[in-house]
């Protein structure tokens, strides 16, 4: 994970630990001022899920994109994390240049869409299909403060779904996960953002197909091997032999 400080001259902070925990008390992981943060003010863990955070119960109220967490939330490269008037964007620890290649899809060309999060196009689902320009001359706008302007445009290229910008904003740089990026080959789950704008990219034909494991099938075990090694039973059966051979005994002496 690499954090970037928004409109401070903070440098940025990397952390490849499974728990990252954030408050003005010197003893926690990333350190904020105490007219940011609480003492002990959140906790980033990392499971099977991705990012979660957790606010802490001595904390004042998190934002994550602008949207208030009172609890917990998921999080994912791209977000930009409030604390007090800190503000933090979560960047991928690789750029999206150095990143393995996505899997070829399961069908040339899948179905896959942008899903606004946030932005006058929030809610929104944006299909791609052959491509998608989002702009002053595509299909769907881009409204960006104090009149900037910018357009971006997704599109197959040997069945890979790459993004590009085809105007770029001197202001708001279109990033990818966090990272600003000009051109790039997308993977579904990607996050893009250009200004006040978020888009996740929703692609299940891109997803590589789960490992299917075979079982190993059970080894039947026989009653002798269950009770234990055949030195056992033999030692049974001897004893069994002799207490019967006692008891004949004893009633033939009695009778």
């Amino acid at each position: 994970m690499r954090i970037e400080f928004f409109h401070s001259a903070r440098e940025d902070f990397l952390w490849a630990e499974p728990q990252l925990r954030i408050g003005s008390a010197a003893d926690n992981d990333l350190v904020l001022s105490t007219t940011q943060a609480a003492p002990r003010h959140l906790r980033i863990e990392q499971d099977n899920r991705g990012w979660v955070l957790q606010v802490l119960p001595s904390a004042t109220r998190v934002y994550v994109n602008a949207r208030p967490v009172r609890e917990r939330a998921l999080l994912r490269p791209g977000d930009m994390l409030s604390v007090g008037d800190c503000r933090m964007l979560l960047r991928a620890a690789v750029s999206p240049e150095q990143r393995e290649a996505a899997p070829a899809p399961v069908q040339a060309r899948c179905t896959a869409a942008l899903r606004a999060l946030a932005g006058a196009l929030s809610g929104r689902v944006l299909p791609i299909g052959d491509g998608l320009e989002l702009g002053p001359y595509g299909r769907y706008p881009l409204e960006l403060p104090q009149g900037e302007v910018a357009s971006l445009k997704l599109g197959w290229q040997d069945d890979c779904l790459m993004l590009e910008t085809a105007q770029a904003s001197m202001t708001y740089p279109l990033r990818l996960n966090g990272v600003p990026v000009q051109r790039v080959a997308l993977q579904p789950g990607d996050q893009l953002s250009l200004g006040p704008h978020r888009f996740v990219l929703d692609a299940p034909g891109m997803e590589a197909e789960p490992a299917i494991v075979p079982s190993e099938p059970p080894t039947s075990i026989l009653p002798e091997d269950a009770a234990g090694p055949r030195g056992e039973m033999w030692w049974l059966i001897v004893t069994a032999a002799v207490l019967a051979l006692g008891i004949a005994l004893v009633l033939w002496i009695r009778f």
